[in-house]
């Protein structure tokens, strides 16, 4: 389960990098056009809010990152939360193709990830939770 949800996460959270490399320098060129169905003229004029775009995408990747690498599943949670709503909306507001390729990688992710103490595959606690709770004890 663990492996399993770490994997998922992972996707997901380079999925948003990829996102954001699209939205934010690739959007008015052949590989972001083609991607986003959109003409030249039409991408001209939406660079500035796709780039705003792009740079939420990228904090949605940087909180997934930043949960994964400090074991920290109420972040992970939230966080794949976030991308499964913008997912939805997405795909209600867009285009029903979102909701595949955005909200469902996060909704099997978030389904695996389980909440409480940040734990290693092998179920100890982390080194720097083991730290924080002995400092804690000393006090």
């Amino acid at each position: 389960m663990y492996w399993t949800a770490l994997t998922l996460t992972l996707l997901v959270a380079l999925l948003h990098v990829y996102f954001l490399v699209l939205e934010m320098f690739l959007w008015t060129k052949p590989l972001g056009l083609k991607t986003f169905r959109n003409t030249p003229e039409k991408a001209e004029t939406t660079r500035v809010l796709a780039a705003n775009q792009g740079l939420y995408n990228g904090f949605l990747a940087a909180g997934l990152f930043w949960g994964l690498f400090d074991h920290l599943p109420m972040l992970v949670n939230f966080m794949l939360g976030c991308v499964i709503v913008a997912g939805c909306y997405g795909a209600y507001s867009v285009n029903k193709r979102i909701f595949f390729i955005q909200a469902v990688p996060a909704i099997h992710g978030r389904g695996r990830v389980v909440d409480g103490p940040r734990l290693t595959p092998g179920g100890r606690a982390t080194p720097w939770v083991a730290a924080r709770h002995q400092s804690a004890l000393d006090r």
